[in-house]
């Protein structure tokens, strides 16, 4: 399920275990407001955005895009493909790196084979 800005305030905020009350005393925007913000209701201004991801100790990023992992799930549709990048993730370095090799060199072979055919 792809999380939204909404979702990402919200969660920020109660992971930090703050009422929106008190989010918005930090972030100097009326409680009310917070609220429309966590039910997708209204998007806060580049500013207040701002206030808001220094309120909850993240960047405004990840408000906007979420983890590395939301953005990849997001990328790559094929769940199989991605569930092995984040197996290759874990490998170590050396291996790592020898599945990019291995990689680059597929993709190289592809393109030079589509160019070849043209």
């Amino acid at each position: 399920m792809k999380q939204q800005l909404s979702d990402r305030i919200l969660e920020a905020r109660k992971k930090k275990g703050i009422s929106q009350q008190d989010l918005g005393k930090v972030a100097k925007v009326h409680f009310s407001n917070v609220g429309k913000y966590e039910r997708g209701e209204a998007i806060p201004a580049a500013d207040i955005l701002n206030r808001i991801a220094k309120a909850l100790d993240v960047t405004v990023d990840y408000l906007l895009n979420g983890t590395l992992q939301d953005k990849s799930a997001d990328a790559i549709n094929d769940e199989e493909l991605l569930s092995q990048f984040r197996k290759i993730e874990q490998l170590p370095a050396e291996k790592k790196k020898l599945v990019k090799e291995f990689l680059d060199a597929f993709i190289f072979k592809s393109d030079l084979q589509k160019q070849l055919a043209s």
